[in-house]
């Protein structure tokens, strides 16, 4: 198989249009949904175009032709709702795996026949996982905005069955797509790390090695002319917070707006964005018809643009588009020298809403302490009380006076530590004049930092990790960190305990920083030390190193 990312240095590549456009074009009835196998399923399934890939497959695989056909390079599988969480409205959960499977299978054949009649330009095919319809950073209940439809481990083992199907059917990439709360894009990027580790089951295992070195895209929406995801977060804010994702291979934007509504939001992208980008926007907003009205000139005429202003590496049409779309762009396109991946500094850079980065310059970062059970009284009492609508006043306080990064403890005897910060991280992350700042999730506790870690769309800090426990144990924990895409501070406690001289501060910190960066994959600039001096402005007698100082 041709490397893609090689291609991708050389020209821009060209995704396919919108399959959902094309099934409705061919005006099936509920018999055909259904077909003979689910002729007497107990639920309507005129809707479910991911079950056409078993009732129908000769349509669906005639879209895929049409688009290869149309100069697509990637093809997408049709599995935008192939998942149980969202095929449980069809009462089909049960046949998730196996409409994974036979969609890559169906792209697979297409894409390999066209490859066979034109070998020097290679095919394709995406394993397209859609953003579900429950959201892990939104409450569906506007009288209760701390509730969730679902919890974190139910997405990401909905997202690992599909990821199986997807890699048994023959997929070359995984497309995370219209992500709409980050979230959820999380769980997706934690499936795809726990099964490349090697999964718990046989099952999962099974796709251990394909998966490990399988190149990941992601593509979000911009909701509106907001410039934000429904769930809040700027472009790039969402870059921050999904950067870790393992073998990226693209970044970019899809859905919800026309292509002449995309430059701004895909400008921010393609300044920020150390992987290849890419862009398939609608054709236009929904008339009053619920059609699309951007001919395939038009988005021609925008291809082109973004890509002479150097934003492109990959481009093709979401809702409304079709095969005429497409060969139009690719047609607009393929003379267009491909964008180039911008080499920026390594700084540490966390977001919530809104992006935080630490630069050389930048002068001390305020931390807001308030929202911590063990500094702060007040708070802590309105947590026992379980009257956390005044708890997060306090969160509002603390942003309004400046904070730019909110430090949450639960550690309290009296406190069931993983709900109360479940609830109460929920409950600010639908406050968007908090949730713009980054989080810190603060515990003694690792059960109550990875329930911070599960609750955060945003890249936060996990406060802290240390090798009191053992090497092991301490790099599990990273792992997960890493997987989560959060920083960490590092405590200078080892397994003989806490650090009480020079020699050991720097001895445990260097032993903590060699395991992080080269076992464990950390970034360096999201690791912080805390090498446990406290005796500045405590009262407490302590020795201060100055300039004059330095060689005594």
């Amino acid at each position: 198989m041709t490397d893609i990312r090689s291609l991708l240095e050389r020209r821009i590549l060209i995704l396919d249009g919108a399959m959902a456009t094309m099934i409705q074009r061919l005006n099936l009835s509920e018999e055909d949904y259904r077909g003979t196998r689910f002729a007497s399923h107990g639920s309507s399934l005129k809707g479910n175009n991911d079950l056409l890939v078993l009732t129908q497959p000769d349509a669906i695989r005639s879209i895929h032709t049409a688009y290869l056909e149309a100069g697509s390079d990637i093809v997408e599988t049709n599995t935008f709702n192939s998942t149980s969480i969202a095929q449980a409205d069809y009462a089909l959960e049960h046949v998730v795996r196996e409409l994974n499977r036979e969609a890559a299978r169906l792209a697979r054949e297409a894409a390999d026949a066209m490859t066979a009649q034109t070998p020097t330009k290679p095919r394709f095919v995406a394993g397209a996982m859609g953003p579900m319809n429950k959201s892990l950073s939104l409450s569906p209940d506007v009288n209760d905005p701390g509730f969730r439809a679902a919890t974190f481990a139910q997405v990401r083992d909905a997202y690992k069955e599909q990821i199986i199907g997807l890699v048994e059917g023959g997929v070359d990439l995984l497309l995370i797509e219209t992500i709409f709360d980050t979230l959820n894009a999380k769980a997706a990027i934690k499936a795809i790390a726990e099964l490349s580790a090697g999964g718990e089951t046989d099952l999962e295992r099974s796709v251990q090695e394909r998966l490990r070195d399988m190149p990941i895209m992601i593509s979000g929406t911009i909701t509106d002319l907001s410039g934000r995801t429904l769930s809040g977060q700027t472009p790039e804010a969402f870059w921050i917070s999904l950067q870790h994702t393992p073998n990226l291979l693209s970044f970019g934007l899809n859905c919800a707006l026309g292509s002449a509504m995309m430059r701004p939001y895909i400008e921010d992208v393609s300044n920020v964005a150390t992987a290849f980008v890419s862009l398939y926007p609608n054709a236009g907003l929904p008339n009053t018809m619920g059609g699309y009205d951007e001919t395939p000139e038009y988005m021609a005429e925008q291809a082109l643009a973004y890509a002479q202003a150097g934003f492109l590496n990959i481009v093709g049409g979401c809702c409304g588009t079709t095969p005429d779309h497409i060969r139009a762009m690719a047609d607009a396109v393929h003379t267009i020298a491909p964008r180039r991946i911008p080499e920026r500094p390594a700084y540490m850079r966390l977001s919530g809403l809104e992006p935080l980065e630490m630069r050389p310059e930048t002068n001390f970062v305020n931390v807001g302490e308030r929202t911590n059970v063990t500094g702060s009284r007040a708070f802590a009492k309105l947590i026992l009380n379980d009257d956390y609508e005044k708890a997060v006043d306090i969160a509002r306080q603390q942003v309004e006076n400046g904070a730019q990064i909110i430090d949450i403890n639960m550690d309290e005897g009296m406190l069931d530590g993983e709900k109360a910060m479940q609830t109460f991280i929920n409950l600010i992350a639908s406050e968007p004049d908090i949730a713009r700042v980054p989080f810190m999730v603060d515990s003694s506790k690792w059960s109550v930092l990875e329930a911070g870690l599960a609750c955060m769309q945003g890249k936060g800090i996990v406060n802290s990790l240390s090798l009191k426990d053992g090497e092991e144990e301490f790099k599990r924990r990273a792992t997960i960190c890493r997987d989560f895409g959060a920083a960490v501070i590092i405590m200078a406690f080892d397994e003989q305990g806490q650090a009480d001289t020079f020699e050991r501060r720097i001895e445990i910190c260097e032993r903590a920083y060699r395991i992080l960066t080269q076992d464990v994959g950390l970034p360096a600039q999201d690791i912080v030390f805390d090498p446990n001096i406290l005796t500045v402005a405590t009262g407490m007698d302590c020795l201060l190193y100055t300039s004059d100082a330095a060689d005594e």
